[in-house]
């Protein structure tokens, strides 16, 4: 059984609001925080089932305030919103690089069925769903 690429390099910029992370297969990737927020592993999004997803919206411009490790396996970003319950691992950061084009492409197909965009503010609900409001 092989063992799963590690981070070589993690760096938050700010400016282009993406996540460079690079892995010790020679894999790097950038990851734009509105992916990493709008496909954050937390509950809040996620649900605790399949089909409990909570669409999220408006998080163009999501920034990220800080970035915490968790462990020797993770990091936990707290992202602008006051989202922070996402624990994402290694193997999943992996994933959300590898597979951003189809995740992207998911994720707006996904906002267009629910006729809204991006932009659209969350509403109700689901704009506390992180418990911070």
């Amino acid at each position: 059984m092989s063992t799963a690429p590690s981070p070589t390099d993690v760096t938050v910029h700010q400016t282009s609001r993406v996540l460079a992370i690079s892995f010790d297969d020679g894999c790097a990737f950038r990851i734009p925080f509105e992916l990493l927020r709008v496909y954050s592993p937390s509950a809040e999004v996620q649900g605790h089932g399949p089909g409990q997803e909570v669409l999220q919206s408006g998080k163009r411009e999501i920034g990220i305030l800080n970035i915490d490790a968790v462990g020797h396996y993770a990091i936990q970003p707290t992202f602008s919103d006051g989202h922070d319950t996402g624990i994402f691992s290694w193997p999943y950061l992996y994933k959300l690089g590898a597979e951003q084009d189809e995740l992207w492409s998911r994720y707006l197909q996904r906002l267009s069925d629910a006729g809204i965009d991006r932009d659209t503010p969350m509403a109700g609900a689901a704009a506390a769903a992180c418990g911070k409001h």
